[in-house]
């Protein structure tokens, strides 16, 4: 196993699915974590009470808020003081057809989804690169999504927002790099979370698994293997890369 003794690490969205997992995995390889939640303090409570080591805190914030993101990050640097990695893993799906949507609920659904999940991405990795960049190193990962490829034809403000994140990614991983500062996306397809279960239970769930060879879909802690590998030493060179 990978060791991240000593390290500290903010993952947004870690009350469930992905980053729960992704979470849970850096603590049992040694790092402390600050778990981000929006109103879940409950279920960020129990997360908390499962991870391995000690010291971890709970960080709240709307990442629709660019002021909650930069107080959010303050208190994880006052508590750690520093950040040694982030994974943007937070995001909304909000289904809107174009042929089944009312414009003004149309304008809403891209306003939220873009608030969220691009900007929020974008605004909290602002707010740590900044203090990664003094200390010359650190690993940014977002995790996007496989429909910032194929398309969502039903949440197209889903796949613009992931889309836009992969563009950021490669952006900021050009400009932090001379600072040893390595930015990765992983932009998973189908995985076992909560927010997939009703779909994946549904009629549609057979032809899902089918789209791959292991007719399954992805598990959360699988992504999160991906993740810790990215955030190690021995992935720097893949910085700007996209892993799906």
């Amino acid at each position: 196993m990978l060791s991240f003794a000593g390290k500290t690490v903010l993952v947004t969205g870690s009350d469930r699915g992905i980053g729960q997992a992704v979470a849970i995995q850096f603590a049992a390889a040694g790092a402390r974590v600050a778990l981000h939640f929006h109103s879940q303090a409950d279920a960020i409570e129990q997360v908390r009470s499962h991870l391995a080591g000690s010291g971890h805190i709970t960080v709240q914030a709307d990442l629709a808020d660019a002021a909650a993101i930069e107080r959010m990050v303050n208190e994880a640097i006052a508590a750690f003081g520093h950040i040694d990695i982030l994974v943007n893993n937070a995001g909304i799906y909000q289904a809107h057809p174009l042929d089944a949507t009312e414009f003004d609920q149309w304008q809403a659904v891209w306003q939220d989804t873009i608030a969220v999940n691009l900007l929020g991405s974008v605004h909290t990795a602002y707010s740590v690169a900044r203090q990664m960049i003094p200390r010359r190193q650190g690993r940014i990962i977002n995790i996007t999504s496989r429909g910032a490829f194929r398309g969502e034809p039903t949440a197209p403000a889903y796949a613009a927002s992931k889309a836009g994140l992969n563009a950021f990614s490669q952006s900021i991983a050009q400009h932090l790099a001379p600072y040893g500062i390595s930015v990765s996306a992983i932009a998973p397809g189908w995985v076992e979370t909560e927010m997939s279960r009703s779909t994946l239970e549904s009629p549609e769930g057979a032809a899902i698994r089918a789209q791959s060879g292991f007719d399954r879909v992805a598990r959360p802690e699988e992504i999160a293997h991906t993740v810790l590998f990215l955030a190690s030493e021995q992935a720097e060179f893949l910085s700007g890369g996209m892993s799906m």
